[in-house]
């Protein structure tokens, strides 16, 4: 079992990256709070990805992955790939699929259209994968719609989001027993209720076990922990510090 990886998904800070110069200094604050792993997604997108590795390195930075959508990693596959290299990216992360292929049908179809292109970023040095919400944990005839995608696309991976699968009426250390060496990168998010309303805390504020999540992690082969908040309730910088800090007390550090 390797060591595990705290990052910060962009997403989180998509407000604050809004052009290049917000995206600059939004960076330099993140590695300033101790984080040196990203994950590149909602961000301003320089017409030359140079740029945006250059404002990476500038903060002593590394993007393990991006979110890309589905139809560019389809269409537009050898850029995708491209932009990767540059970036000098670990994976390429799928953060979802269109409606029309969240049904039974759709994540087969899904299956055999991202094997051919999964084949060509390994050949590239790079991993596939993809992120679920809680749609995914719907079942046909008793497997989950994520299930299905993974279990016919070989080598897929899994970017469990583990306060969606929750939300889905999962158990996130269950799953991350499912398809062990699928999940070389997780998205770390706190579940917790406040004035009866489900809401995304800090990390370690909630109520989340996790305790069993993180040893599964580490079971798992996971590498990359992300910190994600869609909707912080406390304001984004203080929500990805505190996330940290409490990361680090089970061992789980930023630096690679």
């Amino acid at each position: 079992m390797g060591k595990l990886i705290a990052g910060a998904q962009m997403y989180t800070l998509r407000n604050y990256c809004k052009t290049a110069k917000d995206t600059a200094e939004t960076l330099k604050k993140v590695s300033g709070m101790g984080y040196k792993v990203v994950q590149v997604s909602g961000m301003a997108e320089p017409a030359d990805m140079k740029e945006m590795r250059k404002m990476l390195d500038a903060n002593g930075i590394y993007a393990c992955s991006t979110h890309t959508g589905y139809q560019k990693i389809v269409e537009e596959t050898d850029r995708v790939i491209e932009e990767h290299k540059i970036l000098g990216c670990e994976a390429i992360m799928c953060p979802g699929l269109p409606g029309e292929l969240c049904n039974r049908e759709g994540y087969l179809k899904a299956a055999e259209i991202l094997s051919p292109i999964l084949k060509k970023a390994k050949d590239n040095g790079l991993t596939l994968g993809y992120h679920n919400h809680h749609h995914e944990l719907q079942k046909y005839d008793g497997k989950t719609g994520l299930e299905i995608l993974i279990e016919n696309c070989e080598g897929l991976h899994a970017e469990l989001d583990l306060y969606w699968i929750q939300a889905g009426g999962g158990d996130p250390a269950e799953w991350l027993e499912k398809f062990p060496g699928r999940y070389s990168q997780l998205h770390y998010k706190e579940m917790g209720i406040i004035d009866g309303k489900q809401v995304m805390l800090p990390i370690g504020s909630g109520n989340m076990n996790w305790k069993s999540i993180v040893e599964a992690s580490r079971k798992a082969g996971a590498k990359y922990c992300l910190v994600e908040l869609d909707h912080p309730v406390l304001d984004a910088f203080l929500s990805l510090k505190i996330s940290l800090d409490n990361m680090r007390t089970w061992g789980i550090e930023p630096s690679l």
